[in-house]
């Protein structure tokens, strides 16, 4: 039955405007599912931290804060991303377009989250060198986009 009523559809999409019309209808429904999806995601982040944190403090004078503290600010920057993520998704449902400076941001909090938990005995040189890197390109990348950004308004 739906695939009967996605051939007319389709079938009515004669002309590009039509068939464009159909493709944004298809890129929104697309984006709302995402946004559900990473609800989710956000949801099951924070109640993962929540019992994290719940389980360290019952077994606080068994654990060492010091290493799980690094496990706890990974967790928090999980729901960070998530939420730059989602922010990302809910930005193209309003304007319709991928805001760039949003998705370097959202870089940046990862390669961020990935340093903080970082475990300095277990990296080789090639690895730091190539966060360094990764750090130094996004940096020079939302400059970029920043300037340019504040040129145009």
């Amino acid at each position: 039955m739906f695939f009967r009523k996605l051939a007319r559809q389709i079938n009515k999409l004669g002309t590009e405007e039509h068939f464009l019309y159909f493709l944004e209808n298809i890129e929104v429904i697309i984006s709302k599912i995402l946004s559900l999806a990473m609800v989710m995601v956000i949801i099951v982040s924070v109640c993962d931290l929540i019992i994290f944190l719940a389980q360290e403090l019952f077994n606080y004078p068994q654990t060492l804060l010091k290493d799980t503290l690094f496990v706890i600010f990974g967790l928090f920057l999980n729901v960070l991303i998530a939420l730059e993520i989602l922010e990302n998704i809910t930005a193209y449902l309003k304007k319709h377009v991928i805001q760039v400076e949003l998705v370097i941001v959202t870089s940046l909090i990862a390669v961020s989250r990935k340093i903080i938990i970082l475990d300095l005995e277990k990296k080789t040189a090639a690895d730091l060198i190539g966060l360094s890197v990764a750090i130094f390109s996004l940096s020079i990348s939302y400059l970029i986009v920043r300037q340019t950004n504040k040129g145009n308004n």
